[in-house]
């Protein structure tokens, strides 16, 4: 009798222990570290994945005759990512928020713009969906790809005047092949008055991008990635090309930069190219802005006081080559030239830059060196060109 008791007792108890394991695994998340840190409701009603990544830089700028200009030593960015779904893969989400505040535009709005990124997206299909919220158009490549993805410390001075950057709106993706050829359309509707704006004016802005793929898609999205470090195995090309139009923008770079005194209808034009191939990487691109009437605007209560809007056009181009051990050297030469109804306010200004790279977990870890040249020649008659010699390191760490 003893003995088929302890029998019974340890039966009983092993039972309820696994039952109690069990119930405690179904009720808890499932976690995931494919990318980042993952957790997913046991019912799949919903997931979510956060990431994080920093950048600390350190730059030098010197003159002609090899003197410190400027310094640079700082967080340039702090970033913290959650992305996932709700009820069903079909409805996802993308949140980004930045906390430095080299990355909050403070010197053009003068507040803190925390939130880069809140866009909800409904898939309809593997091929179309649609988003709603603010997240980046889909302008110039070099902006759309993440700025964890570059090759260099920053994008390019051709970016920094004329990219479309971020804006509240609805957007539409398609993705499809033709005969072979792969292609991606792209389209927004939106504010035109860029991000964390409280309140619009009653113009809109319209953006479309195409990008053709002859040879097939690259390797784990390597069109939006710097570098081939992916090392294709065969030629991979990406062409692209948009539009966009801005009716009544009310900044100096359209969705970016300071107040304009009077809204200006601006139209935008944009083509990239990249070509890929057991570690070679060319990328090029073209970006131009023009205004519609005069790029100037004067205050009304004071007629001396002007703020105009950047137009004219850049060129960016990138050539790299990465080793099997992840050490890359690439270069970049860029350069902007400025309409001449502005030439009197901006000089060209040109970009040559060789860097170093050693990527440690591909672009999530990486240690980046840069050398370069910057010279801004003035189109003002008697004006001596400024030349100035840069040092960059950055490193960047991120989940």
């Amino acid at each position: 009798m003893t003995k088929h008791l302890i029998i019974f007792t340890l039966l009983v108890t092993g039972l309820t222990a696994h039952l109690s394991a069990q119930t405690e695994v179904d009720e808890r998340a499932m976690i995931s570290f494919h990318k980042g840190l993952g957790f997913n409701a046991p019912d799949s009603t919903f997931g979510v994945n956060i990431r994080l990544r920093m950048q600390n830089r350190l730059g030098f700028t010197f003159d002609d005759a090899f003197k410190t200009e400027e310094i640079e030593a700082r967080v340039s960015r702090l970033r913290l990512r959650f992305d996932g779904y709700i009820l069903s893969d079909k409805l996802r989400y993308y949140l980004q928020l930045s906390f430095s505040r080299g990355d909050q535009d403070w010197d053009n709005t003068h507040i803190p713009n925390v939130v880069r990124d809140a866009m909800v997206y409904y898939h309809f299909n593997p091929r179309f969906y649609i988003g709603f919220g603010q997240g980046k158009l889909p302008g110039n490549r070099e902006r759309i790809i993440s700025s964890g993805q570059q090759q260099f410390w920053d994008r390019s001075n051709v970016n920094a005047n004329f990219t479309l950057d971020r804006d509240f709106g609805l957007f539409g993706y398609y993705s499809n092949e033709l005969k072979g050829i792969s292609y991606n359309l792209k389209a927004a509707v939106s504010s035109g008055d860029g991000r964390n704006q409280l309140k619009s004016d009653n113009g809109l802005m319209y953006t479309g991008r195409v990008e053709l793929l002859p040879f097939g898609r690259f390797k784990k999205d390597g069109d939006f990635s710097e570098g081939d470090l992916e090392f294709e195995p065969r030629p991979k090309l990406s062409v692209a090309g948009g539009y966009s139009f801005n009716s009544k923008a009310r900044r100096t770079r359209g969705t970016i930069g300071t107040e304009l005194y009077e809204s200006r209808d601006l139209t935008g034009a944009f083509a990239d190219i990249v070509l890929k191939y057991k570690g070679w990487a060319l990328s090029s691109e073209y970006i131009s802005r023009t205004a519609g009437e005069s790029a100037f605007t004067r205050n009304p209560a004071d007629s001396a006081k002007m703020a105009w809007v950047v137009t004219g056009y850049g060129i960016n181009t990138q050539l790299s080559y990465c080793l099997p051990s992840f050490w890359e050297i690439a270069a970049r030469y860029s350069f902007v030239e400025p309409d001449k109804e502005i030439r009197a306010k901006l000089p060209r200004d040109s970009y040559y830059v060789i860097g170093v790279n050693k990527y440690i977990r591909k672009h999530l870890t990486k240690i980046q060196a840069s050398l370069g040249y910057r010279s801004q020649k003035s189109f003002l008659s008697g004006t001596n060109p400024k030349n100035n010699l840069l040092l960059v390191f950055q490193v960047e760490l991120g989940i």
